[in-house]
């Protein structure tokens, strides 16, 4: 190669490079970052990996937890499955993650528990908009 420099450039441009894409069915999955799948029926368990070097290159961290959180998602709808739980970090570009059955009103609820609560409205009360100038 004439000119090592412009190959070091290609290469450190890619390792920041996402390949992989959320896919309509991995959308609808979500990940409890927590853990909590009180009442989800587990469903099976989803090992992914992607390529976490690209030559003597490193590729970003977070890029590569980003890419096998999507490629879990992904697959995740095949087991059916509409949660899942990392069973521990990534290690050489793989990951593991436990699938499970939760349906939408206990993604729902979970996600309500995690919000902060709204104050509590009586009868005919409602809220009213009013534009910032």
């Amino acid at each position: 190669m004439k000119n090592p420099l412009l190959l070091c450039a290609a290469l450190a441009a890619l390792a920041g490079c996402t390949w992989v894409k959320l896919e309509d069915g991995g959308a609808h999955v979500r990940v409890a970052y927590d853990g909590r799948v009180d009442g989800c029926d587990k469903a099976g368990e989803v090992s992914v990996s992607v390529k976490d070097r690209i030559g003597p290159y490193d590729r970003n961290d977070l890029k590569v937890k980003d890419e096998l959180e999507t490629l879990a998602r992904n697959q995740a709808v095949s087991l059916p499955a509409d949660t899942l739980v990392a069973l521990g970090e990534p290690r050489n570009g793989e990951q593991s993650f436990a699938a499970y059955r939760c349906g939408s009103a206990r993604a729902a609820n979970a996600a309500r528990r995690q919000a902060p609560d709204a104050p509590a409205r009586g009868k005919g009360e409602e809220a009213q908009t009013f534009p910032v100038r």
